[in-house]
């Protein structure tokens, strides 16, 4: 499975649970540190965790292998790392804090329907 198709698939994982404002960036061509990063935001920590949760499970599920997770348990920025797609979990304040989107500026901004469509 390419970085394409782990990320549609993180895509659909994360719309199954109701994230909001799902972004994609393509980094491949600024970072080597991975393909893409999706950022997306849950409500509240329940929410950000299942979203973490149903990410992991269909990826683990399609045996893409988790790197890493990082701030699951405080659940205000979940990181979930699959090597070459880097998903951003936040509860909204901290989205905003942070403001990924505007850190990775030199990414590709993709909208989720443009990604997903076209194959």
């Amino acid at each position: 499975m390419n970085s394409k198709e782990i990320a549609k698939l993180a895509i659909k994982a994360l719309e199954d649970k109701k994230a909001e404002d799902i972004k994609i960036i393509d980094i491949s061509e600024v970072s080597v540190i991975a393909d893409y990063f999706i950022i997306a935001n849950g409500t509240n920590r329940s929410q950000i965790q299942a979203l973490s949760d149903n990410v992991e499970e269909m990826l683990g599920r399609a045996q893409i292998p988790l790197k890493q997770v990082e701030g699951y348990d405080n659940a205000n920025w979940v990181l979930l790392d699959f090597h070459d797609v880097i998903i951003h979990i936040f509860d909204k304040e901290n989205r905003l804090f942070y403001d990924l989107e505007r850190i990775w500026r030199d990414g590709k901004m993709i909208e989720t329907e443009q990604f997903t469509e076209n194959e």
